[in-house]
């Protein structure tokens, strides 16, 4: 079986926003965290649902709200680091993957609205 690339990247982002959540709980900062927990980890969690999709029109908005809850992540991640929580390494490193699989929802939800 050929792997889901938007799937298994999903998933790494939201296995590495769990990791910075509990670093930025051990630093108690509360608020900005649980956003960025709440918005990376949906992020896969909508892209699996569509994977179960009950059509295409369902497939399209699960993955919509699955970019939305992306571009809502780099939002935190943003937040996060001109808080000072977080280094500019990691930083860059988060939005690269959050934008890597921003990118793979909208090629994959044009592509499906145009097929």
């Amino acid at each position: 079986m050929k792997e889901n690339i938007v799937v298994s990247k999903s998933y790494e982002l939201a296995f590495r926003i769990v990791d910075v959540y509990k670093e930025l709980i051990a630093q108690r900062e509360y608020v900005l965290s649980k956003q960025l927990l709440r918005s990376g980890t949906s992020v896969g969690a909508n892209i699996q649902e569509s994977q179960n999709a009950e059509s295409r029109k369902d497939f399209v908005h699960k993955l919509g709200i699955a970019q939305k809850e992306c571009a809502e992540t780099l939002y935190w991640i943003e937040l996060i680091y001109h808080g000072k929580f977080i280094s500019a390494e990691l930083k860059k490193w988060l939005k690269s993957i959050t934008e890597e699989v921003l990118k793979l929802l909208k090629r994959i939800i044009i592509t499906t609205k145009n097929s």
